[in-house]
């Protein structure tokens, strides 16, 4: 029997009979063949049981583990900014310039400041008067877009938890609002919100009343739900939170609105605003979606049912992107008031105006005028103290010297007690902090001249920055009484020259400045002996370098020049002189600093004028500085020869080649031709190192051995100690040079 049924199976299988189409009675006789009689015994009901339990304890598991992929897939609070942005532009189309944005956006702020006051009063017990409430009113001609305002309620209105359901009410609201612009979206989503919160919180209170209508009203809003004392008392938590976190919204869609706004000015002016304006469809996207969680909030605390919903990661985001956009505001603002300060102070100085005038408008912001100290007796004085003198700015930051301040003592010495000369110290610092005000403390109390105490960014840092050039590095700006600028940077002078270019104006720079005696001036403050070697016109071999190894070479090379007997049946007197060497042979860092603080300064005072043969003796020197050795031969004060290590070692170590013919020619001439002669053997590019100080960079510098054109590189250093001026322009000559 069961081999016919397999039978007539098979036969249905083999005509290929279609079990959708099969008729019942078909379906039956094959299907009974199969039966053969009811066993009673087997519990049908207890497996029955058995098989329901598994079946939906399984749909559970599904879906917890489907719902768990949707989650997942989505992950809003670490999906990255980019992804957002993807999402969020394909809503957007273009920006409706018409709509009123600010009229709106003060309208929500009545109601969400209102209605807070309202829910600290209901729920906490808090009192407050509304005459309290700084309001404002929105344009007169302003029309709601009421319709717009009612389509987004729609998105917001009883959506259930959870973040796939946010994310597509968020976009529903961004379709809907595809023609605003991105801070219209923000303020027209809070506004469909502040409609029903606004409107719930009012019923609220009117609830308390005995007006029929507000308690009708009050009854469809299901305000009376939360307000059951029970059900008040149980989530007065949760509905604190709600309402700070829609202050905290409210703040970042303020703050949205209010960067905006600062697009009408020049993105020159303020650099800081791209950022911030580039990033707005991200926060307006997480705006849209908390105020889409609230209103959520708000649907489950008024309902009899408690599901969970939790606010914290919204909070968590709002609050990141509230503090992230406090920060972006206050440095537009600055930025924008350094711009008007800058636009301000260049106005000033294209006419004649009086010190005092320049002064506060280059220190102090609006009308936020201080006194400035005395430091020869410690003692606060008005600005009325700078009126018609002659000012000389000390600029610099906090990372300066002593020795640096000791340069102006012998020019304050000197003016003291001339009232129509005044010095006065203008820090310059970013941020002040407190350790940066010890700092300060214990600086001014080294300087006796006037000192700016102003612990707020001063108001011409731009103007200081981009026409003075300052870059960190000390500067002294010469000012007249009419406010004309007489010198940018009359530091190089002081350190070079003192009180011989007083009053440190072009005027009395150009006096000095054929001044072929340079060898007295820079290498007076590294010993005192020189100047009576100079006067007394000897040779003098100065040298130095890097290499120790090379300074212990040279100097025996050049003590056995000293003492040749050629030399000396020639009368020759050499004196030798290591620059940075103490008699004990230890290395002594504040000379070689001074040394070559000097050598740049002299470098600054002849940059921008034309080339003359003390600029290339000066530039050719100054290329030695990071070099592993280098030589400079005078006679007195006038500079014989100065060349690289390589080569001036290799022209004393030969003195066996060139000595007999001193007495015929002379030691000087000899000593340059053959010097010559050997630059013509030995290649070494030239680098010259400029200091980033204060003032204009040459554009162009000849290489001072060979006179092309030097190639410019910026150089970055760091010598693991506190201060500024790591950045170094370097011109450096590859060509073949003659050294």
């Amino acid at each position: 029997m069961l081999s016919q049924v397999g039978s007539t199976s098979q036969q249905h299988k083999e005509g290929e009979l279609s079990l959708f189409t099969m008729s019942d009675d078909k379906i039956l006789d094959v299907v009974y063949a199969t039966h053969v009689h009811d066993d009673d015994c087997f519990d049908v009901d207890s497996m029955l049981l058995v098989v329901e339990n598994i079946i939906k304890r399984s749909s559970l598991i599904v879906d917890n583990i489907v719902q768990k992929q949707k989650v997942g897939e989505l992950s809003l609070f670490t999906m990255s900014d980019d992804k957002i942005l993807d999402v969020v532009y394909a809503t957007h189309v273009h920006d409706d310039d018409s709509f009123d944005v600010d009229s709106m956006l003060l309208v929500v702020e009545n109601i969400i400041k209102r209605s807070s006051l309202i829910v600290d009063n209901i729920v906490q017990g808090t009192q407050f008067h509304t005459e309290t409430i700084d309001e404002k009113p929105p344009k007169a001609s302003f029309s709601s877009p009421l319709c717009t305002l009612k389509s987004v309620c729609c998105e917001l209105s009883c959506k259930p938890p959870g973040e796939e359901f946010a994310h597509k009410s968020t976009l529903g609201i961004l379709n809907k609002l595809s023609k605003y612009s991105w801070d219209a979206k923000a303020v027209l989503t809070l506004a469909a919100f502040a409609l029903d919160y606004g409107d719930f919180w009012l019923l609220a209170q009117l609830n308390q009343s005995d007006q029929a209508l507000a308690k009708s009203l009050a009854i469809l809003r299901r305000v009376p739900v939360l307000l059951k004392p029970v059900d008040l008392q149980n989530r007065r938590q949760e509905v604190v939170e709600l309402n700070s976190l829609i202050k905290a919204t409210l703040q970042v869609t303020q703050i949205i609105f209010e960067l905006e706004k600062l697009t009408s000015y020049d993105p020159k002016d303020v650099p800081a605003l791209s950022q911030a304006i580039d990033h707005t469809p991200v926060d307006v996207y997480w705006a849209i979606l908390t105020i889409v969680a609230c209103s959520t909030k708000i649907n489950i605390l008024t309902s009899e049912e408690d599901k969970p919903h939790d606010l914290s990661p919204y909070a968590q985001k709002i609050h990141y992107i509230l503090n992230k956009l406090k920060i972006h505001l206050i440095i537009c603002k600055k930025q924008i008031e350094e711009a008007e300060n800058y636009r301000k102070l260049r106005k000033l100085f294209r006419t004649p105006t009086e010190i005092m005038e320049i002064f506060k408008a280059l220190i102090f912001t609006k009308d936020n005028v201080q006194p400035i100290i005395d430091g020869s007796t410690s003692t606060m004085v008005t600005i009325d103290v700078l009126r018609k003198t002659n000012v000389l700015f000390f600029i610099s930051s906090l990372d300066i010297t002593e020795e640096d301040i000791s340069v102006l003592i012998p020019v304050y010495e000197a003016t003291k007690n001339d009232n129509r000369y005044n010095i006065v110290w203008i820090p310059i610092v970013e941020q002040w902090t407190e350790e940066l005000k010890k700092k300060f403390e214990d600086l001014r109390t080294k300087m006796p001249w006037y000192v700016v105490q102003y612990f707020s960014p001063i108001a011409g840092i731009k103007y200081i920055k981009e026409e003075w050039h300052f870059k960190g590095k000390p500067t002294v700006v010469v000012m007249n009484p009419q406010g004309k600028v007489e010198n940018l940077n009359a530091l190089h002078l002081i350190r070079v020259w003192g009180m011989k270019v007083f009053p440190f104006n072009k005027t009395a720079e150009e006096t000095v400045s054929n001044d072929k005696n340079w060898i007295g001036l820079v290498f007076n403050s590294v010993d005192p002996i020189i100047q009576t070697w100079i006067k007394e016109d000897k040779y003098i071999l100065f040298y130095g370098g890097k290499d120790n190894d090379w300074i212990q070479q040279f100097t025996k090379k050049a003590t056995a020049l000293v003492h040749d007997s050629i030399i000396k049946e020639a009368k020759i007197s050499i004196e030798l002189f290591c620059v940075g060497k103490t008699a004990k042979a230890e290395e002594d860092l504040g000379t070689i600093g001074r040394f070559w603080t000097s050598i740049e300064s002299l470098f600054f005072t002849k940059a921008h004028k034309q080339v003359d043969q003390v600029t290339q003796e000066i530039q050719k020197l100054l290329s030695y500085k990071n070099e592993s050795g280098w030589a400079l031969l005078s006679k007195g004060s006038t500079v014989v020869v100065a060349g690289h290590g390589l080569t001036i070692i290799k022209v004393v170590e030969e003195l066996e080649k060139w000595k007999e013919i001193v007495k015929e020619k002379g030691f000087e001439l000899v000593f340059k031709e053959y010097y010559s002669k050997v630059i013509q053997s030995v290649h070494h590019c030239s680098r010259l190192d400029i200091p980033r100080v204060a003032g204009k960079f040459p554009e162009t510098v000849n290489c001072p051995e060979c006179l092309r054109t030097m190639e410019a590189f910026i150089s970055y250093k760091c010598c693991h100690i506190d201060g500024p001026g790591n950045m170094r322009i370097i011109k450096k000559c590859v060509a073949p040079s003659l050294f």
